[in-house]
């Protein structure tokens, strides 16, 4: 499996476990996508394939992502008939992903898709209503901020400047332990798992 933008969130961590066991052949989420690169990313395909796609920068080229970005809603992949030169389709079958269903949803903006597959049969509709209810879970609970308090940016700042904790803490006058939780809530606001993390999402989300 692999992960970007995760945090210890159980209930994130409950939700993409839900998808799992709604997607036998595993599934591939992109949330919050911005600028081209998603908020939170996972990914339980086969992990040749992962490597394969990634290898081959099918991101750009994929049929479902071109649907995602366009449409809303949910489509069986076999029900997407957009142009798909590079035979994607049929790769990601000779991997075992010979059915599958796609979700995209929220602004243009800040698109979340999902990829879900099987081996064996089409999803039925009751299964794409509730891997589409999942979905949206997951694009509402991983909603980026819009804004830090005032704490927790002169915290980040601090640390993105360069200063050490201890160095940090005797510039805003507070005890080290006090920068430490300010870091961690603004970690845990920004859905980052170390504060190098943090920072940088602070400065794509223009919070810092």
């Amino acid at each position: 499996m692999s992960k970007k933008g995760m945090s210890n969130r159980p209930e994130l961590n409950q939700l993409f476990k839900q998808l799992g066991e709604l997607s036998p052949a595993g599934y591939a989420a992109g949330l919050h996508i911005r600028f081209a690169a998603p908020l939170i990313a996972v990914n339980t395909y086969d992990p040749e394939w992962a490597e394969h796609y990634t290898t081959n920068a099918y991101g750009l080229r994929d049929p479902l992502v071109a649907w995602g970005l366009s449409c809303e809603g949910t489509s069986r992949w076999s029900e997407i008939t957009l142009p798909d030169p590079f035979n994607i389709w049929g790769q990601a079958a000779e991997y075992g992903l010979k059915y599958g269903v796609a979700v995209a949803c929220g602004p243009i903006q800040s698109r979340s898709i999902v990829g879900a597959a099987r081996s064996d049969r089409e999803f039925t509709d009751d299964e794409i209503a509730a891997i589409s209810k999942v979905v949206l879970a997951l694009h509402e609970i991983s909603e980026p901020p819009t804004e830090l308090t005032r704490a927790q940016i002169q915290a980040l700042r601090c640390i993105a400047d360069g200063d050490r904790h201890a160095a940090a803490a005797a510039k805003l006058g507070i005890s080290e332990s006090a920068l430490k939780a300010r870091l961690i809530s603004a970690r845990t606001r920004l859905m980052a798992r170390t504060t190098s993390e943090a920072i940088q999402k602070a400065k794509e989300f223009r919070l810092l």
